[in-house]
């Protein structure tokens, strides 16, 4: 069995770095991932560039929210089911409690009238610190390879034209640099272990039918972290098809609300799912709502974990797990172009976009916060002028 390299740094240190990007981080799941490899793989070294990658690969293609899974997988590279457990809760707690904060103002005083406003400036420079993350993460991880850089441009094309992810693109792309350089090599019968150590296609949810809201909550919300693919933006489509459309739980206008509470709190955007849950049936709904949606994500990522530990350094699922790499920064790359379409709406906006990356660039001490702060002071001023 092939084992990583000693830690340099204890598992305390590594749960007060998720805690801090957990209470910090914004941007949503594409600058997420950014971060962790430039502060964990570049700054720090904590991690390896290969053990990175590795983590990214299994995120993007087991269903579930992309930068929580990625942080759970890190916290198991060296300090395995404690760590991925422990790092995986400072992660996800932060946030949890700004939006249960968020969701007992918004009941206590009839919704968030300022949000707009923050949205309009914050949604607005996100795009420009996603932007520089995706350019980074791009260059890092592909580097000169022509083969690497076609499943880049593809899946970055397929995102935006669709503005979707699809696992089964992720999957391609690996089989298809693994078929290009290994050829005509197989996989060997222990590579074949690492082929379904999850059998996916054979778990199966009941569908909510008990007239208890709770127990529908848990099983709707179970369902969307089991089976929904790609970053915590795809969750998006599946939550509001179950939330306004079948069980008629929020309106419209409560829904946009929630996924704006998700854009502007820091951490994985995917804990709207207990915003959503507090607006249904409160401190309960939030909880089981968020556990539902974090526990399945939790487990297809650590059961997995050791095959990919295991057998990392084969040839073949090193090949592998590059093409699928290429394949989730491309579809990441071509976020940034989706969500630019729907938060670049005016001059204003465009402007904040383009400053905030410039800022970026340019002032290399400067931090994400900082910005988001000042855009969202910006939005306070700028959008009841525009609107």
């Amino acid at each position: 069995m092939m084992i990583s390299h000693q830690p340099t740094y204890t598992l305390w240190q590594l749960i007060a770095y998720f805690l801090r990007l957990g209470t910090f981080g914004f941007g949503g799941p594409v600058a997420l991932v950014g971060y962790m490899h430039r502060d964990l793989v570049e700054e720090k070294a904590w991690i390896s560039e290969s053990d990175y990658k590795e983590g990214l690969a299994l995120s993007q293609i087991a269903p579930g929210p992309l930068a929580a899974q990625l942080a759970i997988y890190l916290g198991y590279v060296h300090y395995h089911i404690r760590g991925a457990t422990l790092v995986g809760l400072a992660f996800v707690l932060p946030s949890f409690f700004m939006v249960l904060a968020l969701g007992w103002a918004y009941v206590e005083f009839g919704g968030l009238t300022w949000m707009q406003s923050v949205f309009y400036g914050v949604g607005a420079a996100v795009i420009g610190i996603i932007a520089i993350s995706a350019h980074k993460l791009t260059t890092k991880s592909i580097g000169n390879d022509k083969l690497l850089w076609g499943i880049f441009a593809a899946l970055a094309a397929v995102t935006i034209i669709t503005e979707s992810e699809s696992a089964s693109l992720f999957i391609a792309a690996g089989a298809l640099v693994w078929w290009i350089r290994c050829k005509p090599r197989w996989p060997t019968g222990k590579l074949s272990a690492l082929a379904a150590p999850i059998p996916l296609q054979q778990i199966a949810l009941t569908t909510a039918t008990d007239s208890n809201t709770l127990i529908q909550i848990a099983l709707f919300f179970t369902k969307a972290g089991a089976f929904v693919f790609g970053s915590g933006l795809a969750i998006v489509p599946f939550l509001y098809g179950g939330v306004v459309t079948e069980y008629h739980w929020l309106t419209e206008h409560q829904f946009v609300d929630a996924v704006a509470v998700a854009m502007i709190t820091p951490g994985p955007v995917v804990i709207t799912t207990a915003f959503i849950g507090y607006l249904v049936a409160g401190v309960q709904g939030a909880c089981i709502a968020a556990l539902a949606t974090f526990i399945p994500c939790y487990l297809l990522t650590i059961l997995p974990a050791p095959y990919f530990k295991k057998y990392g350094k084969h040839p073949a699922l090193i090949a592998f797990v590059d093409g699928i790499t290429a394949a989730a920064i491309g579809a990441i790359a071509g976020s940034v172009v989706v969500l630019a379409q729907r938060s670049i709406v005016d001059i204003p906006t465009a402007l904040l976009a383009i400053g905030a990356g410039v800022l970026l660039w340019k002032i290399k001490s400067i931090k994400e916060p900082v910005i988001v702060i000042g855009a969202a002071l910006i939005g306070l001023m700028v959008y009841p002028l525009t609107h």
